[in-house]
This record gives C-alpha cells, structure tokens and sequence, in this order.
C-alpha cells in the first residue's frame, strides 16, 4: 500500500535512512503498516486496485457522471493527476478546482498545512 509507485517507494524508503519525506516520520509509516497487520485490513485496502485494474473492467480512470458537488485538488506527485478537462467530464457540479505545487498521494501526510487549506477552499463554496 505504501510502495504502490516508485516515487512514493523511494521517499518512504528514505525516511528509515534520515531523508525527510514532509511531514511523514518514519513512526506514521511504521503506525501505518501496523494498524493494517493489526487489523488484517491490508487485503481490503488493496482490492479496489486489484479489481479494477486487474480484474475489473479497466475502468479505474474512466470518468463518471458524478452529479453532487465536488471539490478537487491536484497534487503534483500524486500517482495520476487528473487534468481539469477529466474532471470536469467526471464531476459536473465542480465548485473547486486547484492545482498545487507541491504534494502528492500523501498529502495530508506530506503537506498537512496545504491539505487542510485545501479542504476548507473545497467546502467554502458550499457555505
């Protein structure tokens, strides 16, 4: 789960060699990996890309006719950013649109900060 692109593997490697990773610390990492085995949840959390990648259809990535409002933040280092023109096409009442310049699939461990701004920019519209 914390490996599942090579950028991401690299910096969570770094941490148990002294290299900072945001805000991450290796005792997230090490808490993280641990309420998994604890739970024996690893499995499940895996199966949505396991489904739909492996198994499913292929349609992880395909837009969907979302109707509820939605608000979206583009990470730059996430996995697979989604450019504006998908999201649009997926959510078709998108009140909140940003791309950041730093950030990626941990962002609210990465940039804890930029990440709860960008939560409150996503319902603010919705006041």
């Amino acid at each position: 789960m914390l490996d599942h692109d090579i950028r991401s593997y690299e910096r969570i490697a770094g941490l148990f060699d002294g290299q900072p990773f945001g805000a991450i610390t290796r005792d997230d990492i090490l808490d993280n990996i641990t309420l998994y085995w604890l739970t024996n949840t690893g499995i499940s959390s895996a199966r949505l890309y396991w489904d739909t990648l492996y198994e499913g259809e292929g349609r992880f990535f395909d837009a969907v006719d979302v109707s509820i409002p939605a608000a979206v933040s583009i990470f730059p280092d996430e996995i697979h950013p989604a450019p504006r023109s998908w999201t649009e096409q997926a959510y078709h009442d998108l009140i909140y649109y940003n791309e950041l310049d730093e950030g990626g699939h941990f962002a609210a461990w990465e940039v804890p900060e930029r990440f709860t701004s960008e939560v409150q920019a996503g319902f603010r519209p919705l006041r």
